[in-house]
């Protein structure tokens, strides 16, 4: 795995506790490696937003995740890249909460999309064993685009004593 490194870290001291550090970019990698389930945001062609859960790898640096060419989340990558990836948990005062804003780019290199089939079933079992063809992960009659977004901003919310917000900038 190579490791992305951050231009900036920076707490937020306005939502930060006063015993609040700065997370070290390494553990928010971890995280962002171990998560299972992400909460990716698109934008439609006439602005609205579009959410929906699904689950992606960390590998190089970047998130990687995969949908159908119809899928409505495709079609809006189509118009516009800019997304928005979210993990975490669903309580307010523990855990640790992640949001990944990037670029979605096509990952069409057979080699790579090879490695990346691998990482999803080592990640989540066979149940997402892939094989890769033509610049797509084939499954069944099916076939997925991947993505990948390398981070542009990523911010990380401590939630409990103390609570913090740490902000990730890269190039």
């Amino acid at each position: 795995m190579t490791t992305t490194h951050p231009e900036e870290t920076r707490l937020d001291r306005r939502y930060s506790d006063e015993t609040a550090t700065a997370t070290d970019w390494r553990e928010a990698e971890a995280r962002l490696a171990a998560a299972e389930l992400f909460w990716i945001t698109t934008v439609r062609p006439d602005g609205r937003p579009h959410v929906t859960p699904l689950p992606a790898v960390w590998s190089d640096g970047a998130l990687h995740f995969c949908t159908g060419p119809e899928e409505r989340k495709a079609r809006n990558l189509a118009e516009n890249p800019h997304v928005v990836l979210t993990t975490g948990t669903n309580t307010w005062n523990k855990g640790y909460d992640l949001v990944v804003e990037g670029e979605a780019t096509r990952v069409t290199d057979d080699g790579r999309l090879r490695e990346l089939a691998a990482a999803w079933e080592a990640k989540y079992g066979s149940f997402w064993h892939f094989e890769v063809r033509e610049g797509y992960f084939r499954h069944g009659a099916g076939h997925a685009a991947v993505y990948a977004v390398a981070p542009r901003t990523v911010f990380g919310f401590g939630k409990g004593e103390p609570f913090s917000q740490t902000r990730w900038r890269f190039a």
